[in-house]
């Protein structure tokens, strides 16, 4: 589970909009990793600018050891692992499954970046202001926000996918989520798209969170099997 930002971090709090699906999931038999990665706050700020710009794909490379260590877990069956993220997170979800397609066998994306060209391009303009300083600028940067875009390696991408976005979401286009929903499809890679109209960035309507909470916990269940 992956968190959004990026510059957040996960600690054990139970308020978040991600704390309901966690307990459901664990109700459900799954196992739940929150890490960290760099690039994330909390650790001071050389570690939170260990992702800036050029160095994004460094904290993908995370997601990989996270794998290893859980592979190597008692309990834990690696083959059987999934990466969840909203937002930047989301963004992380789609780079784990396109840089690491031997190592998740789902994901489950929201509100996700699928290319960072576009995102920039079609987002808010004070997000975008705020988001060159992170992921690189448009002007000078372009050749590796194509490179670092899940979009771009596309063809690598085998594991089955949940998307979910709010039509209204003002931070990250309905099209990044469309996207690449559309390409999978046309793949034959299993892949779910839900779309609320009356929601944005965030699932906020308790209806709509059940709805989706059920929805991506029974897309795991066909996909993974029992």
């Amino acid at each position: 589970m992956v968190h959004g930002g990026p510059e957040s971090q996960w600690r054990p709090w139970f308020h978040s909009s991600f704390a309901p699906l966690t307990q459901h999931l664990l109700r459900r038999g799954y196992a739940v990793a929150a890490p960290n990665v760099r690039g994330s706050t909390g650790y001071g700020k050389r570690f939170e600018h260990l992702d800036d710009i050029r160095l994004r794909l460094d904290s993908v490379r995370d997601l990989a050891s996270l794998h290893e260590w859980l592979s190597a877990q008692p309990g834990i069956d690696g083959s059987r692992a999934v990466v969840y993220g909203r937002s930047y997170g989301g963004y992380m979800v789609l780079a784990a499954l396109a840089f690491q397609p031997e190592l998740w066998a789902a994901g489950i994306e929201m509100v996700g970046i699928s290319s960072l060209v576009t995102f920039l391009e079609n987002t808010s303009d004070y997000r975008r202001a705020a988001r060159e300083r992170e992921y690189g600028s448009l002007a000078h940067d372009r050749d590796f926000l194509i490179e670092a875009s899940p979009v771009t390696h596309v063809d690598a991408i085998r594991a089955p996918l949940f998307i979910q976005h709010g039509a209204n979401d003002p931070r990250v286009p309905l099209s990044e989520s469309e996207h690449i929903h559309r390409v999978l499809t046309e793949k034959g890679i299993p892949s779910e798209l839900v779309v609320y109209e009356d929601e944005g960035h965030t699932i906020a309507k308790l209806s709509n969170r059940i709805d989706c909470f059920t929805r991506a916990r029974a897309f795991l269940d066909e996909v993974l099997g029992p």
